[in-house]
């Protein structure tokens, strides 16, 4: 009864409000009580389940009390979803060899159902990284992976559709994406955006410390003429579009953290000017606001790019980050551009609530 309940409700729900979907990481932790707020968010992407011997499996200690935790949270809100995300950036090794034939996918697809049936889960994010590219030291890649990317959705969105008309229940099947054009070139997305209910776009992580030479916005809106990468949500969410994913599957990617720069020269306060990768080179918001925020750094905004930045002209410190003005902004974008909705990586970076908080106040 609660299945049929929550189908309808689920249906309901999606097609009339924003989806605000939030990643949740407690790796090895236990989420503590009464941390996740159900009423704010539309999905929980629980992260990460991991690829063993070909089959979904636990990826850390405390998952299935975890996951009982946040199942749970249905009983506030029965419109919530709970999704189990597998892979993430030191959890992609698996995938190519999982998806190379019919016979091991196959074999992935049957443990899927039995762990989501197990942990009473809505359904699953992939999470690739990347089909036919390098991703993290050591995983392994080929380029029958862009094919493979796309019979692996393909054969789960059916033994979804076929246990959905067998239960009443719908199972979601949603992929984290790259926000490159790498990841476009190695993926067939036009197809895939058929297959899929939505497209979490990764839109962050465009400068990070140690991967560039100069320090930038690693996650601006829009792009700033100034950016020699020319790298911005905006224009990823166009390339995106002109592969084929219709605005109303893009859900827009918020990181709720930054990265920091060191020997920084004081130029420009700091943006586009070479530096290196510091100690700390990443932060929750949390942690900048409580511990930067004060203490020798001064805010500017990016007003091309709708984004602030931190700098310490004494420390030669550089932060790129994400506030509630940027966040605002980014939902504003969301709406006027029919995206389907907004993503974070990750709750615990906003343990004060403020970001979601901006996000819900913002996007609904």
């Amino acid at each position: 009864m609660f299945a049929l309940f929550a189908a309808a409700a689920n249906a309901l729900h999606s097609a009339s409000t924003k989806q605000i979907v939030a990643y949740v990481f407690p790796a090895n932790s236990v989420i503590p009580p009464g941390s996740i707020d159900p009423h704010r968010i539309t999905r929980i992407n629980y992260a990460f389940a991991l690829i063993k011997d070909g089959r979904i499996g636990p990826g850390y200690a405390n998952d299935t009390e975890n996951l009982a935790t946040v199942t749970a949270l249905r009983k506030q809100n029965p419109t919530l979803t709970i999704l189990i995300s597998v892979g993430g950036w030191l959890g992609s090794g698996g995938f190519s060899d999982m998806a190379l034939t019919r016979e091991s996918r196959a074999r992935f697809i049957d443990s899927v159902m039995d762990f989501l049936a197990r942990h009473d889960l809505d359904g699953l994010d992939v999470d690739w990284e990347y089909p036919g590219l390098p991703g993290a030291p050591g995983n392994t890649y080929r380029a029958e992976d862009k094919q493979d990317y796309t019979l692996l959705l393909r054969g789960l969105r059916l033994r979804f559709d076929v246990a959905g008309k067998k239960t009443g229940r719908r199972l979601w099947l949603t992929i984290a994406a790259g926000a490159s054009n790498g990841f476009l070139e190695h993926t067939e997305m036009r197809q895939v955006a058929r297959i899929v209910d939505s497209v979490n776009l990764m839109a962050y992580d465009y400068y990070t410390p140690g991967s560039e030479p100069i320090t930038g916005h690693h996650a601006a809106l829009f792009t700033n003429p100034a950016d020699p990468d020319k790298a911005s949500a905006d224009a990823s969410v166009q390339s995106f579009e002109t592969d084929g994913v219709p605005a109303s599957k893009l859900v827009l990617g918020v990181p709720f953290y930054g990265h920091s720069w060191s020997n920084v020269a004081d130029r420009d306060h700091g943006l586009y000017q070479p530096g290196t990768a510091g100690a700390n080179g990443w932060a929750n918001f949390d942690v900048i606001e409580s511990t930067l925020m004060g203490q020798g750094y001064t805010r500017y905004w990016d007003d091309a790019a709708q984004v602030p930045w931190l700098y310490n002209a004494e420390t030669r410190t550089f932060v790129s980050y994400e506030d509630e003005q940027s966040v605002a902004g980014k939902c504003r974008y969301v709406r006027a551009h029919r995206l389907a909705g907004v993503m974070f990586w990750d709750l615990e970076g906003d343990s004060g609530g403020k970001l979601l908080g901006a996000i819900a106040a913002n996007l609904r």
